[in-house]
């Protein structure tokens, strides 16, 4: 349930940042941080356990009176909440990591499986961990292999961006698991990278500014031109330019799309909470998902998402909903609803059961998996 945000620009980036862990409160986290790059070339990292209002007063403080110039006119930075997985909710723990040299900040999303293994080898190498994240070792590896590439002799010819794409994809290459990531260099302040694989990432088109962003509703009166990132890719991008590689078959063609979310729409709306404004809004949420479904001509329904002919559908015979917490509750719901409708047999599991089962599934058994977030490991497996 973490959230990320990134930005590099000709404007401060902490009012955007703050205002974007703002609107992936609905998240839910335990501690949250942020990352920029200042004048005098050198990372300054704020974080802090606890809710955004904390961390906010702790930026004010800290971090404003750094934003008055950036570096050449640029400006760069990422935030990050967290929900502990590897860890306690500390401040130790919380996001961004910064490596052990001081040239790479990290936010991330997802699970680093391998992560044990990858900090057995730096350790090795002298490296020191001072976090109990898996998310460490990422932030680690990417220093060591930028300090690896940086003193070749044939890394002198690479472009900035040659060499940063060189080095995440060296990185990525010995990490197994998920990953949303955004990373901010120290040495090369003007150029930023996210990468996805299993975790949801969104990088924002602006007019001289750029942004990435795990929830493309923090966008809103931002940009609306974005693009979604696939598994295995890597966005390399600075504040007027970008391109986008994939790990198997290089630089790809981006599929630039339009957000269109109106700014009123993911704000709170005059409620106190996200959550409550939720409940109150459930009503016109339900018309909106339902509109456009209904042929009242032809007394059918369409779901364009389901990618089935009509023949197909009559030819399901019982249908398998997996997720897991409030998926899985709203699975439950869509039990009776089905059955009541279509007189056809419906059964919720939890995913992070099913996965290590080997149910009966025939061709005539339809399969449901639902995720809120869109990066649950277990129904993604």
């Amino acid at each position: 349930m973490c959230g990320i945000v990134g930005y590099i620009g000709s404007q401060p980036p902490v009012d955007f940042l703050i205002r974007g862990l703002r609107m992936l409160e609905y998240r839910g986290y335990d501690s949250a941080g942020v990352a920029v790059n200042d004048s005098n070339k050198k990372i300054r990292c704020v974080k802090t356990p606890g809710r955004i209002d904390v961390l906010d007063k702790l930026v004010q403080e800290q971090l404003q009176p750094l934003q008055a110039a950036g570096l050449n006119g640029v400006f760069s930075g990422i935030g990050h909440t967290r929900w502990a997985t590897h860890g306690l909710p500390t401040k130790e723990n919380a996001h961004p990591h910064i490596s052990f040299d001081g040239a790479v900040a990290v936010v991330h999303n997802g699970v680093i499986e391998n992560y044990q293994t990858v900090k057995n080898e730096l350790q090795k190498k002298g490296i020191r961990f001072t976090t109990q994240t898996d998310t460490e070792s990422i932030t680690h590896l990417l220093a060591f292999y930028l300090k690896e590439e940086q003193a070749k002799e044939e890394s002198k010819t690479l472009s900035a961006e040659d060499l940063i794409l060189r080095v995440v994809n060296l990185t990525l290459s010995q990490l197994h698991g998920t990953y949303g990531l955004a990373i901010l260099f120290r040495d090369y302040p003007d150029i930023m990278v996210g990468a996805k694989f299993g975790s949801p990432l969104i990088f924002g088109i602006g007019k001289g500014e750029s942004f990435l962003t795990s929830d493309a509703a923090t966008l809103a009166g931002y940009t609306d031109r974005i693009i979604t990132l696939s598994d295995h890719e890597v966005v390399c991008f600075t504040a007027s330019d970008y391109s986008l590689h994939h790990r198997d078959t290089g630089t790809v063609q981006p599929r630039i799309e339009v957000l269109d979310i109106d700014p009123s729409q993911v704000d709170k709306g005059g409620f106190e909470h996200y959550m409550l404004k939720e409940i109150f809004e459930q009503p016109e949420a339900v018309r909106n998902t339902l509109r456009g479904r209904f042929d009242y001509d032809s007394a059918t329904a369409k779901f364009g998402g389901l990618n089935l002919s009509a023949a197909q559908l009559l030819s399901v015979q019982r249908i398998m909903m997996t997720a897991c917490g409030t998926s899985w509750h709203a699975s439950l719901v869509g039990e009776y609803q089905i059955e009541m409708l279509s007189r056809i047999p419906v059964e919720v599991e939890y995913a992070s059961e099913l996965r290590y089962r080997n149910p009966p599934l025939d061709k005539n058994t339809l399969l449901f998996a639902l995720t809120q977030s869109g990066e649950t490991a277990d129904t993604l497996a």
